[in-house]
């Protein structure tokens, strides 16, 4: 039997959550789209969805990195073998998090879809609820005070 110091979770909750969010906002957009902002406040907030796009992908990308250079897992249900401080993971305990809910915002001012907007907060709402209160367990079990340090000095989001 798995305990909460094995693994934080059976399953991936955090990209399941995204992936549905942005489903959603598909059907949603489908089913009963929202009014969007007229030119030129339009054109300007497709320039900026790409910037928040670009910032994902540069968090993402970044965490991905410092993870694999600690030879620590990047799967969201397995076990932590390392505590990853150094690169995004010194100004937010979940870069990849940030990322993935700065993609939907970004996803959403380029399409131009209220929706993905609208769900991001929920999106992040749910991996705190489901996958991220766990991991916080699970890497305390792991890593004790050294992982209660790193919280008092990093935020959970930003």
């Amino acid at each position: 039997m798995s305990t909460i110091q094995d693994r934080p979770n059976t399953l991936p909750w955090p990209p399941m959550i995204y992936i549905a969010a942005a489903a959603l906002a598909v059907l949603l957009h489908w089913l009963l789209p929202l009014p969007w902002l007229p030119d030129p406040l339009r054109e300007f907030l497709f320039a900026v969805g790409w910037l928040v796009v670009a910032g994902a992908v540069a968090i993402d990308v970044a965490a991905m990195r410092a993870m694999r250079r600690a030879r620590t897992t990047i799967m969201p249900h397995k076990g932590s073998d390392h505590l990853v401080t150094g690169g995004p993971f010194s100004f937010t305990r979940n870069p990849i998090y940030l990322g993935n809910t700065m993609l939907m915002v970004g996803i959403g001012l380029i399409a131009g879809v209220a929706w993905f907007i609208l769900l991001a907060p929920l999106a992040a709402f749910l991996t705190t609820r489901l996958a991220i209160e766990r991991e916080e367990r699970h890497l305390e079990a792991r890593f004790g005070k050294k992982y209660r340090d790193y919280m008092k000095k990093v935020r959970r989001w930003i």
